[in-house]
C-alpha cells in the first residue's frame, strides 16, 4: 500500500542507513494466511523531498493528555534540526486552535534549550485542546509562516483533520506533508501494535489497584471498585489486571455483562466477599454502557460521545445490592484517569517515543504525506490517515490477552 507524497525527492539525504522505498511489511505473518494490507516500511530515505535548510516544520499536540508527549515533541526537534539540519521547527499552541492566528497564541520558535528537559515533565509543552480548526484559515496561516511539515500528535479526530490540512493545501498548489503520530492511552489504534503511554498508564494504574487492594483488605467485607480509562477498548483495564494480580473482576466494553440474576456480575461479587472477605473491581469507562439509562450525554469538542458514568452506576448498584441482601460491606470507589494519563513517560515508553517521532521525521523530509506512523511485527510502517481512522483495535474476547485476565482474577467468561 503506497501512502501519498507530495513529488519526486530529489535532495540527497544526510544520513546513513537507509531504507528502500519498496519493502513492504505484511498486515499479518501467519503462515498460509492472507497478508492483508502490504504497507511501506518506515525509516529514512536515501532521497529527500525537501531542502533541510529551506525547510520550516511545526507540531501540534491535541485532544486529552497522553504520558510521552513532550518526549516526542523533543525527539521530532532533535532529528529535524541534528539529523537533517531543517532550518526551523515551530511548536503551535493550545492544540489546532493554534494554527488560527485569531484564537491561538504566537507559536514558538523551538531551540535546543526549549526542549532539554520538557521530557521529564508530564502533559504537553504546546498546550492542548480539543474540537477543530477552519481548515481555510489554518492553512492560509501554515502558507503564510512558509511551514512545509506539520506533524499532528492526537488520535482519530486529529489525524482526520490533518488529512484535511493536507488536502486542503494540496488543493491549493502548497507542499505540506502532514505525518500523525497516534497518541492515546488506550491502545486502541488500528495497525499499531502499541501506542505510547500505554505502558505507563497501565503501570500507574497497577499502583492504584495495590491501594485499591489493601483498602479492601482493611475493612470487614471491604470492596474496591476501580474505574480506569477505556472509551472502546479495556487494555487498560486488562493490562493493570494481569500487572497487578490483585483483581477479583475486570470489566470492559468488549464483554458485555449483566448485573442481576444467579450468573449475573452481583451476584458472583456477593458470593466472592462472602466466601474471601474482599473484593477489588476494575471497570473500563466504555464497559456496561447499555446497563444505564441515556442522559442525553450528547458529544464532547472532539465529536466523541459522552460516556454514562458506569463507575458511580456500579457503586450505586453495589451498596444497594448489599443493603439488600443484608450483608454489611464497606466500598471504597477510585477514579484515577486524569493522575494516570499526566505523568511522565517511563523508560519504555520514553524509547517508544523516540523511534515513533524520528519515523515521523524521516517520512516527512521524503515528502511522505496523509499518514499516520504504525507499528506492526516490531517494525514501524506508514498507514493512510483514512485507512487508519476506518476501525479500533480492541481486546479479542477469545484471545491471549483476555485469557491472562481471566486466569488472574478466575471471575466468569461471561455474567449473563
Amino acid at each position: 500500500m503506497n501512502t501519498p507524497t507530495l513529488g519526486t525527492p530529489c535532495f540527497p539525504s544526510p544520513l546513513k542507513g537507509t531504507v528502500d522505498d519498496a519493502i513492504r511489511i505484511p498486515e499479518r505473518i501467519e503462515v498460509g494466511a492472507d497478508p492483508g494490507y502490504l504497507f511501506e516500511l518506515a525509516g529514512p530515505r536515501a532521497q529527500l523531498f525537501f531542502d533541510p535548510a529551506q525547510t520550516r516544520a511545526g507540531i501540534v499536540t491535541c485532544g486529552g493528555l497522553c504520558p510521552g508527549l513532550n518526549n516526542v515533541i523533543r525527539s521530532i526537534f532533535l532529528e529535524l534540526h541534528h539529523g537533517y539540519g531543517v532550518k526551523e521547527v515551530l511548536g503551535f499552541r493550545g492544540g489546532y486552535q493554534g494554527l488560527d492566528p485569531a484564537r491561538g497564541a504566537e507559536p514558538v520558535v523551538m531551540s535546543c534549550d526549549f526542549v532539554d528537559d520538557i521530557h521529564q515533565e508530564g502533559g504537553t509543552v504546546l498546550g492542548t485542546s480539543r474540537g477543530p480548526v477552519d481548515t481555510g484559515v489554518a492553512v492560509d496561516n501554515l502558507i503564510r509562516r512558509g511551514v512545509n511539515i506539520l506533524f499532528t500528535l492526537g488520535g482519530d479526530g486529529t489525524q482526520l483533520g490533518g488529512n484535511a490540512l493536507f488536502q486542503e493545501a494540496r488543493r491549493r498548489g502548497h507542499p505540506l506533508a502532514v505525518v500523525g503520530i497516534p497518541k492515546t492511552v488506550d491502545n486502541d489504534v488500528a495497525y499499531v501494535s502499541r501506542t505510547f503511554g500505554y505502558y505507563t498508564a497501565v503501570e500507574e494504574a497497577a499502583k492504584i489497584l495495590k491501594c485499591a487492594h489493601t483498602e479492601s483488605h482493611s475493612v470487614l467485607n471491604g470492596i474496591a471498585l476501580v474505574k480506569l480509562m477505556g472509551r472502546h477498548a479495556g487494555f487498560i483495564a486488562g493490562g493493570a489486571t494481569v500487572a497487578s494480580q490483585d483483581v477479583n473482576f475486570c470489566l470492559i466494553p468488549e464483554v458485555p455483562f449483566a448485573l442481576d440474576g444467579e450468573r449475573g456480575f452481583l451476584a458472583a461479587l456477593q458470593r466472592r466477599v462472602v466466601a474471601r472477605g474482599h473484593a477489588v473491581i476494575v471497570v473500563a469507562e466504555g464497559a456496561g454502557q447499555d446497563l444505564i439509562e441515556s442522559r442525553g450525554e450528547g458529544r464532547d469538542a472532539s465529536g466523541n460521545a459522552r460516556l454514562k458514568d458506569i463507575g458511580l452506576f456500579l457503586r450505586e448498584r453495589i451498596e444497594a445490592h448489599f443493603k439488600a441482601v443484608q450483608i454489611p460491606a464497606m466500598l471504597r470507589y477510585f477514579d484515577p484517569n486524569y493522575i494516570i494519563r499526566s505523568v511522565p513517560a517511563d523508560a519504555e515508553d520514553s524509547m517508544l517515543c523516540d523511534l515513533f517521532a524520528r519515523h515521523a521525521a524521516h517520512a516527512a523530509m521524503a515528502g511522505k504525506t496523509g499518514l499516520v506512523v504504525g507499528m506492526l511485527h516490531d517494525r514501524f510502517i506508514h498507514v493512510p490517515i483514512e485507512l487508519l481512522t476506518q476501525q479500533k483495535k480492541c481486546v479479542d474476547p477469545d484471545g491471549p490477552a483476555w485469557r491472562a485476565v481471566l486466569a488472574a482474577t478466575g471471575q466468569a467468561e461471561r455474567y449473563v
